[in-house]
């Protein structure tokens, strides 16, 4: 057998299932979002309109942005919080067993459903909850706080919570493959702990940096049910515009929107391959 045809041959299961289980309903999405609707049926067509909606709307924008304003957030939160916890673990607990323990405690909320362990906020930030009941009690204020609940707030500490281990993961994984005798010979040079951080940690755990907020970008923009409950219905952001446009049968419409919101991501993604190599980590 001839080695070209051999490489085609071990490569055609992988093909098969990514054309099969992702090209194929991108391509679906990407061509019903071009058909027109009414409130009962679909029809084949090729018209812009549903673009034309999506795009052209003030309303539509809002949306956007407040889904980027969400993203930005959170991935600023979540990158300070997730570089700390992973330089915490890879370099300040010396024994591999307690680092592999202190990881997996990290990793038990996600026993749970992402669900769950949102709405587990709401007897906490709720107006007759536990930060109120303390706040009050203790007299710091009189009566109880109503922007920790149903607000954007609430929406960012859920995502927060939902998406940091998955900034931490990739990072921790950076970090443990830096060459520690690098930290070494930057300390034998007369670099302080600032220095070692900014110029030797840092640089070098940028692709782990790269991957977390791929992921946590992706998962906020995607996110609907978190900012639906935990914003009361007051926030909108772009899955749940999509999910509220299917639930009203307006299925080209939404395919419209996913489609932009592919583009975005891919976009986003285009410019932190272009200015980090994560080909390594990978």
């Amino acid at each position: 057998m001839p080695k070209w045809l051999a490489a085609y041959l071990q490569a055609a299961p992988l093909a098969i299932i990514l054309g099969a289980f992702l090209l194929l309903p991108l391509a679906m999405i990407a061509i019903v979002s071009f058909w027109d609707y009414d409130f009962a049926r679909m029809y084949p067509d090729l018209i812009t309109l549903n673009y034309v909606e999506t795009l052209g709307s003030w309303v539509t924008w809002k949306t956007y942005l407040n889904t980027i304003k969400y993203a930005v957030i959170v991935w600023a939160i979540t990158l300070f919080v997730g570089f700390w916890v992973a330089y915490f673990l890879a370099f300040h607990v010396r024994s591999t067993s307690m680092q592999m323990v202190l990881f997996l405690i990290c990793t038990v909320p996600f026993l749970t459903s992402n669900i769950i362990r949102m709405i587990s906020w709401i007897p906490v930030l709720g107006r007759n909850g536990l930060v109120n009941g303390a706040l009050v009690s203790s007299g710091v204020v009189s009566e109880p706080v109503e922007w920790l609940l149903y607000s954007d707030f609430a929406v960012v500490l859920a995502m927060v919570h939902l998406y940091t281990l998955f900034m931490v993961v990739p990072i921790f994984n950076t970090l443990m493959r830096i060459d520690h005798s690098l930290i070494e010979a930057a300390r034998d040079a007369g670099a302080s702990g600032r220095q070692i951080l900014s110029n030797v940690i840092i640089p070098l755990a940028k692709p782990g940096m790269a991957i977390g907020t791929i992921f946590v970008a992706t998962l906020v923009m995607a996110d609907f049910s978190t900012v639906q409950v935990m914003s009361g219905g007051q926030s909108a952001s772009v899955a749940l515009m999509m999910k509220n446009q299917m639930s009203l049968l307006q299925y080209p419409a939404a395919a419209a929107n996913a489609v932009v919101l592919l583009a975005l991501v891919l976009l986003l993604v285009a410019a932190i391959l272009r200015v980090v190599d994560i080909r390594k980590e990978l």
